[in-house]
């Protein structure tokens, strides 16, 4: 009983404080406390939904029987809408909410709303070699789904809660991608119902002016029903080494080396000021020293950038084998370093201990309740931006964070580029070894302007024949986003499929200066 009334006493002085300062302002500037009484409980209720209905249909094999029937639902929403006179676009019926892009795109108020309920993976082909799964299974379960089958596909992007249809769609990369390519290039067929209602499948031998196309089209050519991705045989562990290097000269040439290294299964770097970095290396094992074993996925353990930043501070290397699937999602719990800034204290021993089993909360969840103010205050100093630059012009993209934004840690993820036909590919006849640079935070540069500084940024990119992730917050007129992108086939197909009356152009969609 006594328990009850502390409970109940902390309740009350709770709310009578967040009366005296005002909600929007408690959401604002201690924003951690609605995260961690409301957000983390209702993101377990999240989890344990999806896990409950994945086992489900596991258990009663529906999903391959119910697909067709799905495909079927999505053919007649759209013919209906040509019945109706195709006066508005279409677009999804996902809500914006549930994505994890931090944009807010207000289009699916006024486009008309497909619904596309397909989240199941259909079809393990170990013979093949590769997996069938509709667009909204999302990389924590297909991992979950391959690994005790003893596969994973090449390329898992990093966070769990993100799709096959966002990572097609737009894009996605990972530690593996200097092998593999971005994750559009492991896939090797999709299925897309198009503008006239009708079922079509692609690959790089049927209709691959379409597969070239859909990737970074952003749902602007067709929706995407089903996607038939690469398999690779699974091993228990990644064994990694740690190696801080200093000098910004000697962090690239050293990222730069380790990138071509083909026998370097994962190569990643987290530079923590302009001249400090740690750059991982690593390679898939079944083996592994009892004594190194480091589960950092574990709900106690310390996020992974904290964990990596103590070689740099012991000026030391160090080699670890860390479960695979702990590995291939290493920044889940933090969110990469995001969570920081909004729980300060969550890599506290005391708070992972106690709650970290609740931690992160949804990204969908922090997008649905953060409101206009706070909305309004993450778009002008708070950055998250991914942008992907030739290998060779590292040092200077670099310095060029720097300059701009001063945003620390960076992300370092090495890709190769193959000379594929579509939207994104190198400026050369051949393939080229690019680098994304992830920035998410706070700019510490003085006088920060949102716009401005994208813009600058953006600028630059352009000017090394790099390319800015979809997802972000993207400031290019119509003309310098398809001086960045190639539209050509693009354009061709648009125009090929009579998508012009039936999807916005994709710069329409995504872009600030465009978007409604």
């Amino acid at each position: 009983m006594s328990a009850l009334w502390s409970v109940g006493a902390g309740l009350l002085l709770l709310l009578l404080w967040v009366r005296h300062r005002g909600l929007e302002a408690v959401l604002v500037h201690h924003r951690w406390v609605f995260v961690c009484l409301f957000l983390l409980p209702l993101s377990i209720l999240f989890d344990i939904y999806y896990q409950l209905r994945a086992w489900a249909v596991w258990r009663l094999h529906s999903a391959p029987r119910q697909h067709a029937q799905r495909v079927r639902h999505i053919q007649e929403q759209v013919r209906e809408w040509k019945k109706e006179g195709s006066k508005r676009y279409m677009c999804t019926g996902r809500p914006g909410w549930l994505t994890v892009s931090l944009r807010v795109g207000k289009y699916k108020k006024i486009h008309k709303n497909i619904m596309i309920n397909l989240m199941d993976v259909l079809e393990v082909d170990s013979e093949r070699q590769v997996v069938r799964v509709e667009p909204l299974v999302s990389m924590g379960q297909l991992t979950a789904h391959l690994n005790p089958m003893g596969w994973t596909i090449p390329v898992v992007p990093e966070l769990d809660d993100l799709t096959v249809g966002g990572l097609i769609m737009g894009t996605g990369i990972e530690s593996s991608s200097h092998i593999h390519g971005l994750f559009q290039h492991t896939c090797v067929a999709y299925e897309l119902v198009l503008a006239d209602g009708s079922l079509v499948r692609c690959s790089p031998t049927e209709n691959s002016d379409l597969f070239y196309a859909v990737p970074w089209s952003c749902g602007t050519l067709g929706f995407l029903v089903a996607a038939e991705i690469k398999m690779i045989p699974a091993k228990k562990y990644v064994k990694i080494h740690y190696e801080p290097v200093r000098g910004l000269q000697k962090i690239c040439e050293k990222f730069t080396e380790e990138s071509k290294k083909k026998e370097n299964s994962f190569v990643e770097g987290l530079l923590y000021s302009l001249d400090e970095a740690v750059i991982m290396t690593g390679v898939l094992t079944d083996e592994a020293e009892q004594s190194k074993i480091n589960k950092i996925g574990n709900y106690y353990k310390p996020w992974f950038f904290k964990h990596v930043e103590k070689y740099l501070k012991a000026d030391r290397t160090g080699i670890e084998y860390i479960p695979s699937r702990h590995y291939y999602h290493r920044h889940t719990r933090s969110i990469f370093w995001e969570l920081q800034d909004i729980i300060p204290f969550g890599n506290n021993p005391i708070f992972r201990y106690l709650f970290g089993w609740m931690v992160p909360p949804k990204i969908s969840l922090l997008k649905l309740t953060q409101g206009e103010a706070i909305r309004k205050l993450y778009e002008q100093h708070h950055v998250v931006q991914d942008m992907l630059v030739p290998m060779k012009s590292l040092e200077k993209s670099i310095q060029t964070f720097h300059v701009d934004l001063n945003v620390y840690p960076l992300w370092l993820c090495p890709f190769i580029l193959p000379n594929n036909p579509g939207m994104v590919h190198p400026k050369g006849d051949e393939a080229e070894l690019y680098v994304d640079i992830g920035a998410y935070g706070e700019p510490k540069r003085k006088q920060f302007e949102a716009r401005a500084s994208m813009r600058q940024m953006e600028k630059f990119v352009r000017s090394v024949h790099g390319f800015q992730m979809l997802y972000a917050d993207c400031y290019m007129t119509r003309e310098e986003f398809w001086d960045m992108f190639d539209g050509s086939l693009y354009h061709k197909l648009r125009e090929e499929m009579n998508c012009k009356d039936a999807f916005p152009e994709v710069y329409d969609k995504i872009c600030k200066a465009a978007r409604h």
